[in-house]
């Protein structure tokens, strides 16, 4: 019986040790996950907002010819 007790016990380190390896794993995932999301929002999503209030200054300053 203090064999199986001392078997279980060893199997549940390892699984402690493995569950502790994926929870780092999963955190680092989800910085990366975090840092993508900010990356997408600043390269889509701000120029878009900003193209707005671009747009009509930069078309207000172009001059036509006035043949056409």
């Amino acid at each position: 019986m203090d064999e199986e007790h001392a078997r279980i016990e060893a199997k549940l380190a390892t699984l402690e040790e493995k569950l502790d390896k994926v929870f780092v794993s999963s955190e680092k995932m989800r910085k990366y996950m975090l840092w993508g999301f900010w990356i997408t929002v600043g390269a889509i999503v701000v120029p878009l907002l900003i193209l707005p209030l671009v747009i009509p200054a930069f078309l207000s300053s172009i001059t036509i010819p006035a043949g056409y």
